[in-house]
């Protein structure tokens, strides 16, 4: 059984009981995934942002679009036009496959790892993530990547608050940090 049939099939059923649901399709589910990257220094080295774009098609398996300064910021040099990033949006069998490989491979991965925060989930029922280093996914190697850099990963749901939005992301095997 692949990663979609088992959240069609067994979340949406534990959802259906835990949320006292009668409709299945009022159920939250997973609408998108962005993967953003922030590259400050491409203010500098317009060919950072090549490395990064390569990285992060390597890591979603489409390749990302530039972002663009919205504002223009002197004390960081920043013209407004000006590509300081990147992100991508997964939908379909590729957001399926990312969210199989970030539960099953990259969390586990994560040094120290003691659960997600709380405070991680939205109060529409997103999750938003940031990871410190790209090199805990499996497809970046180590010895080609120029330097360790962060991304930001945030997963849409239809989730209508926090409750549900932390039901699903618990039913699809994400953890959370128990609380003291």
């Amino acid at each position: 059984m692949n990663f979609r049939d088992y959240i069609n099939n067994e979340v949406q059923k534990k959802l259906l009981k835990e949320l006292k649901i009668s409709n299945p399709m009022a159920v939250p589910r997973i609408v998108k995934i962005i993967i953003n990257v922030g590259v400050g220094e491409a203010v500098k080295n317009k060919k950072v942002l090549e490395d990064v774009q390569k990285e992060i098609s390597l890591i979603a398996g489409q390749k990302p679009v530039l972002t663009h300064a919205r504002k223009s910021v002197s004390a960081f040099k920043v013209r407004a036009g000006m590509p300081i990033g990147v992100k991508t949006t997964l939908r379909g069998k590729k957001m399926y496959h990312f969210l199989e490989k970030l539960v099953k491979i990259v969390i586990p991965r994560i040094k120290d790892f003691r659960g997600i925060r709380e405070k991680s989930v939205d109060q529409a029922g997103n999750l938003n993530l940031g990871f410190s280093e790209q090199t805990i996914f499996p497809e970046v190697d180590f010895d080609v990547i120029s330097k360790i850099r962060g991304l930001e990963v945030t997963i849409v749901t239809t989730a209508k608050n926090k409750k549900e939005g932390r039901l699903l992301f618990e039913a699809l095997g994400i953890p959370f940090k128990n609380k003291k």
